[in-house]
């Protein structure tokens, strides 16, 4: 494999260009955005760092190799000719997911048992390691091999152990974050926090705190990592120069204290005023005007969708009343939700693949 190869950061659909911008803002060498996700190029450093430092990708996949297979005799031969070793480690668990689109390899479940068995005659009996992926791909003919290197989904930081219901990923919180230019200097304030992703993601930006710093990867257990420069990629970077007041607060007193115990294991507790309080009970911070963000029950997966619609008004109607000067965003998979706020809505970006839903992100200017 070349020092230089192609990276694919994947992301949930509607993401792309968040992403896109993010890698950019990291110095990734020219990203490139497609269906899912981004594609740069760069070396083994950039893919651990794309897994550290990335907040709004998903997986990071690396594109091992690519040829032609037009049954799988010749599958078969050219997966056993690659150099895997080179790649992963002897004794490693290894599974082969396949998909096929108009190819002469039909068979999704065949192609990946013939590249199995080429991975096996190269790397030896599986050992009790963690499970690597490789996903194949043959499309046109064409056969592309990559490697996974994330293993557990990226948004899954590691810290928020406890959840609520239908929880915001963070990786949607880090781009909407940055849609509203959040940069650690604006008060922000989440009046529905739940179990406090979008608090947690604030303060971990604001503080310069690497989302992947507490995780383990599957790239750590390769040939070609490198443990001390693996752990210096996990120092933080530099703090905002001032860090505004970050808030959440919650109804619920279960999700207000799940909220508190992971903004301990994230090392931001000391950033976040987590408070009990109704929306109707919420007054104006003091000080300048800053932003609200807000993942309201959409009624799809919480409720149902009739009654939410006091709830929306109340929130826009207390936006209007208290909240002048500052900006508002939400996020909901109901249009009709997000007209019921009385708000003037700038125009919403295209939906966002979220589990089973498709949400959109919403944002008013200073109100």
């Amino acid at each position: 494999m070349n020092s230089t190869f192609e990276i694919f950061l994947a992301t949930q659909p509607g993401l792309e260009l968040d992403l896109t911008a993010e890698a950019a803002r990291h110095g990734f060498a020219d990203p490139k955005p497609t269906a899912g996700g981004v594609v740069v190029l760069g070396g083994w450093h950039d893919v651990w760092r794309a897994n550290i430092h990335l907040r709004c990708a998903t997986r990071v996949l690396v594109r091992l190799t690519s040829f032609r297979a037009f049954h799988l005799a010749q599958l078969d031969k050219r997966a056993r000719k690659l150099p895997w070793t080179d790649w992963l480690p002897l004794g490693a668990r290894i599974k082969v997911e396949a998909t096929t689109r108009a190819s002469k390899i039909y068979h999704a479940k065949a192609a990946a048992q013939r590249i199995d068995t080429a991975l096996r005659a190269a790397l030896g009996d599986p050992r009790d390691t963690a499970e690597l992926r490789i996903l194949a791909r043959i499309d046109d003919d064409l056969v592309t091999l990559s490697l996974d290197t994330s293993g557990e989904p990226l948004h899954r930081r590691g810290h928020k152990v406890a959840v609520g219901k239908a929880p915001l990923r963070e990786s949607m919180a880090a781009a909407f974050l940055a849609r509203m230019g959040y940069d650690g200097s604006q008060p922000i304030l989440d009046l529905m926090c739940g179990s406090g992703t979008i608090p947690l993601e604030a303060a971990e930006l604001a503080k310069g705190l690497r989302p992947g710093r507490s995780r383990s990867f599957h790239f750590e257990c390769l040939p070609s990592s490198d443990a001390d420069e693996i752990a210096n990629l996990r120092n933080p970077a530099k703090p905002a120069a001032h860090i505004a007041p970050i808030r959440g607060q919650d109804r619920d007193d279960g999700v207000i204290a799940m909220a508190r115990q992971n903004a301990q294991r994230a090392d931001v507790a000391d950033l976040i005023d987590f408070a009990r309080m109704a929306i109707t009970t919420t007054a104006r911070p003091e000080g300048p005007p800053g932003l609200i963000l807000v993942n309201p029950p959409y009624g799809a997966r919480i409720g149902n969708r009739q009654p939410l619609f006091a709830l929306y008004g109340s929130f826009g109607a207390l936006m209007q009343e208290t909240f002048g000067g500052w900006r508002v965003g939400l996020v909901t998979s109901d249009k009709g939700l997000a007209r019921a706020t009385g708000l003037k809505w700038r125009p919403p970006t295209p939906p966002i693949s979220h589990g089973s839903l498709k949400v959109q992100f919403y944002q008013t200017g200073p109100l």
